[in-house]
């Protein structure tokens, strides 16, 4: 017997012979006990060895292999075929863009990221280097698309003649959209505007754009004194504001540069010298076009930037409308169409008036359905608007609540006995009832902001912003955006907190009925009690105002660049802004006299 007999994941052959000398003490009389002490093991372990050789003999002693006989949660072997081939289609794809692929293929079961790393570790696919602890830096991210683009100039794009030339880029920086991808022969201040206009075409007008200090960009350090250069005349025509990274920092723009980083590894190194300006366009284009719709981004989710993507709407071509005569026919005009019901009612319905109960309910038909309306309004009057589907409860001719109604024909019935009568149109639209609308509705919710500049919409915490604290708003879901309304103004539109199919059975949720409000006009003001030394405090800034208007109660004005100072609508001074905190105290603080 030799180690060469340790096949099969066997222990080596020297450890069998000692157990069957240990055997064969135990045969020719030996104690158990003494056997087990000489040999270092219990007495069970002796028992086992015996039992064991009495059945098959030399064998019997042989350490058998532990592994399972069978792996039910092993990955199946085309799956794992799958997993190298891609690698090794395509190297630089790492294991959760190969699981996010084989995902999409529909294949059961989809591995998951682990999975498919240990795949690919095995197989050895995966080249193992040095952890380096890179630099921590602060990740921050827009909240809607169109908000800010980020534009930079990159080289590298070689022709066949020898020419270096270079590319105006731009990435929306919510969404990873690219935006502006242009070859340009000479980067000129002229040539860089020139496809900015042409992006803004085609994808609408950003608020804001952020770019490096080239001088295609600004003219601050134009010599010998500062400068407008055309970009920036084009920002300043149509209202974007032009940001401006601080010397030496590209992580500012790191959006943007780790982009060069995949253009330059996905298409430039593999592409080699294009034939032509033209050709070098089609090729960016093309690799631009693939990015944008078929390549999944990390950041997102593995969802594609053009999913993200929402271009500003353009605007639309004047339309003529013709002279109408008597001799003509009647133009066609169509009528709006009204939003579609949720399901038909078989009963009218009814509206009443009420009290709010101690306890904060509204007792819409006690026994059946009680709406909670806060203890704040206890013993106020509401006027209740009710049907087979939703409840409209208004106190002093405003909407308050909106929810799904539980009542049936015979509780209207009911209704219509103890005094209410027949009511008018609704006030809103339809309440959303789970399961009976599509996903894809938009709806509408009115909710309270606390303090903190916080509302509750399902399970999730939105934070609305400190200037709409303590007030009450609406808020709409569209698509992918949460629009933010209040006094019938578009405050601000933010990234929906919850999916669509969770929309439906949102509490107090209906069918949005009008159209989006136009966003408020001017800047944001705040009101401010000139203190004694006659200096106020506005987004973290010292305004010093003077000591004359001690006591006096002045209105900010908080524009991008400045603030401007006002009392009973008349000038007093003007600041400029030294940062950009936002402002998160809206009313002065007027305290009690000291007794």
């Amino acid at each position: 017997m030799t180690e060469g007999d340790d096949a099969a994941g066997q222990r080596p052959a020297w450890l069998v012979e000692q157990r069957y000398r240990a055997v064969l003490e135990v045969l020719d009389g030996s104690p158990v006990s003494e056997v087990a002490v000489r040999y270092g093991v219990s007495r069970q372990t002796v028992y086992t060895w015996k039992a064991k050789h009495a059945a098959d003999g030399l064998d019997g002693l042989k350490e058998k292999s532990r592994r399972p006989r069978t792996s039910p949660n092993r990955l199946p072997a085309e799956t794992e075929a799958l997993v190298c081939e891609m690698r090794r289609a395509n190297p630089r794809w790492g294991a959760r863009r190969i699981a996010h692929e084989i995902a999409r293929t529909g294949t059961i079961p989809a591995p998951s990221r682990a999975t498919v790393h240990r795949v690919l570790d095995r197989s050895g696919l995966i080249r193992h280097q040095k952890q380096q602890h890179r630099r921590k830096y602060r990740r921050w991210q827009r909240e809607t698309p169109m908000h800010l683009w980020q534009m930079d100039l990159v080289g590298g794009i070689y022709l066949a003649d020898g020419r270096e030339c270079k590319m105006l880029t731009g990435i929306d920086d919510h969404s990873r959209f690219v935006v502006v991808s242009s070859v340009l022969a000479v980067p000129s201040g002229r040539a860089v505007a020139d496809a900015f206009v042409r992006a803004m075409r085609v994808h609408g007008v950003p608020a804001e754009v952020l770019t490096d200090n080239g001088k295609q960009f600004t003219g601050r350090f134009t010599k010998p004194r500062p400068a407008e250069v055309l970009f920036e005349r084009v920002c300043r025509e149509n209202g974007i504001t032009a940001k401006l990274i601080k010397p030496y920092s590209p992580t500012t723009t790191g959006k943007i540069e780790r982009w060069h980083q995949t253009l330059r590894r996905e298409l430039l190194d593999v592409a080699g010298p294009f034939a032509d300006l033209p050709a070098a366009q089609a090729a960016v284009d093309a690799w631009v076009h693939t990015y944008n719709t078929a390549r999944p981004h990390q950041a997102l989710d593995m969802a594609t930037p053009a999913s993200r993507f929402r271009p500003n709407p353009l605007p639309e071509p004047t339309t003529v409308v013709p002279v109408r005569t008597p001799d003509t026919e009647p133009d066609l005009v169509a009528e709006p169409r009204p939003p579609a019901l949720l399901m038909p009612t078989s009963a009218p319905a009814l509206e009443f008036e009420t009290v709010v109960t101690p306890s904060g309910h509204v007792g819409v038909l006690p026994r059946v359905q009680r709406v909670r309306f806060g203890k704040d309004y206890a013993g106020r009057r509401v006027h209740v608007w009710v049907d087979e589907l939703t409840i409209h409860i208004s106190l002093d001719g405003k909407l308050i609540k909106t929810t799904a109604s539980c009542l049936s024909p015979d509780n209207l019935r009911e209704l219509a006995m103890r005094g209410a009568v027949k009511a008018g149109p609704p006030p809103a639209a339809a309440a959303v009832r789970p399961g009976e609308t599509d996903p894809g509705t938009v709806i509408e919710a009115d909710r309270n902001v606390n303090q903190f500049g916080i509302a509750l919409l399902g399970n999730a915490r939105v934070k609305i912003g400190y200037e709409l604290a303590n007030r009450r708003v609406t808020l709409r879901l569209d698509g992918q955006l949460m629009h933010v309304i209040h006094d019938g103004v578009l405050a601000k539109s933010l990234p929906a907190p919850i999916n669509a199919e969770q929309r439906t059975g949102l509490r107090g949720a209906r069918v949005a009925a009008g159209e989006l409000p136009a966003p408020a006009a001017g800047a944001i003001h705040v009101e401010r009690k000139v203190p004694a030394d006659g200096v106020i405090m506005v987004a973290r800034q010292r305004l010093r105002i003077g000591r004359t208007y001690a006591g006096e109660l002045v209105t900010v004005h908080v524009e991008d660049t400045y603030f401007r100072v006002t009392l009973n609508g008349a000038d007093l001074v003007v600041h400029p802004r030294k940062n950009q905190h936002p402002v998160t105290r809206f009313r002065a603080k007027i305290h009690a006299p000291k007794l």
